[in-house]
């Protein structure tokens, strides 16, 4: 395996690939780039033109894997996102022919305009990177990465994601709209040609798949450990919140709060890294009460305030 030091010079070379498309959204390709390497999913919600869908296939262009794209439409079928057993006439038999689900950087556009049932079909891939057809386990190919977008403002003939579903995602982004400054060199790139057109794969799967290996052996001391469990339960015990972040939830902390580190080139996690990624983390994973809604609260304000209610641990090594 390479040392540490040329994989975050390629890390480096992805990000500068994104940069070089993505004007303005720094924060976006780094935390993009934490659920890859923590092997987590990604969900975009913005208002369309924004850049989500350019934002992943840039990514993909990035590192030399197997891209699908996946268009969810109302009459999409589960089994046109995992594939299907169809009867060979031939040899007298059923073969396979799978689906875009078994490449490995997945682009599944505009999730929320599918039914419940297809959207389920996510469900086994994400978790658990294999698909069940026809009574037979298939495993996804390695690195297995889904990055998803929606669109939060139109909602006929849209199905919201549910609770379990949305927990599947590690980080949920928004992007927002550019600055005057950025549109503006955004108009300037794209006079010319389209950005997305010069990039090239600068990691490979093997590296990328190496790079992961290496994040999940970022230490994570007790007391982050602890600082986090404490995250977690007062989203349990908030009076504005219905329904509380799961396990699953302290897990994705803890796997993003690693790759985080290892992206500013450390071998730890520090009690700020956790600060940084609470509210993507964690946002979406929780439901407000009625009362809250009603209020005009949201989900970013309640982890917020949890936040900074919630005791940082210092110690020499962490100062």
């Amino acid at each position: 395996m390479q040392g540490t030091a040329v994989y975050n010079v390629k890390i480096e070379k992805v990000l500068t690939n994104i940069n070089k498309v993505m004007i303005g959204k720094e924060d976006a390709a780094v935390l993009s780039l934490v659920a890859l390497l923590a092997q987590g999913h990604v969900l975009l919600e913005d208002v369309p033109g924004v850049g989500k869908t350019m934002l992943v296939k840039t990514l993909a262009k990035s590192l030399d894997c197997d891209f699908r794209r996946i268009q969810f439409t109302p009459d999409l079928l589960p089994s046109d996102v995992t594939g299907v057993s169809i009867y060979n006439p031939k040899t007298l038999e059923f073969e396979f022919r799978g689906g875009p689900i078994l490449g490995n950087i997945i682009l599944a556009d505009e999730i929320n305009r599918t039914s419940p049932k297809t959207q389920s079909s996510l469900l086994e891939s994400m978790e658990e990177k294999n698909v069940t057809v026809d009574g037979k386990t298939i495993a996804l190919a390695s690195p297995f990465f889904v990055m998803a977008t929606q669109n939060p403002i139109e909602y006929e003939g849209t199905y919201p994601l549910p609770e379990a579903q949305l927990d599947r995602f590690i980080l949920k982004l928004k992007m927002g709209y550019p600055t005057f400054g950025e549109e503006l060199e955004m108009l300037e790139r794209n006079a010319r040609e389209q950005p997305i057109e010069s990039i090239e794969a600068v990691l490979t799967r093997e590296e990328l798949k190496g790079i992961q290996e290496e994040v999940a052996n970022v230490y994570v001391d007790k007391n982050v450990q602890h600082y986090i469990i404490n995250l977690i339960s007062s989203t349990r015990s908030n009076p504005s919140i219905y329904l509380g972040v799961s396990p699953r939830g302290s897990i994705a902390l803890m796997k993003a709060a690693k790759a985080y580190a290892y992206i500013m080139e450390r071998d730890y996690v520090l009690p700020d890294d956790v600060k940084f990624l609470a509210s993507y983390v964690l946002a979406h994973r929780i439901i407000l009460t009625s009362e809250a809604k009603y209020d005009g609260v949201t989900a970013d304000d309640i982890i917020s305030s949890i936040v900074k209610s919630t005791h940082v641990p210092i110690r020499k090594e962490f100062s």
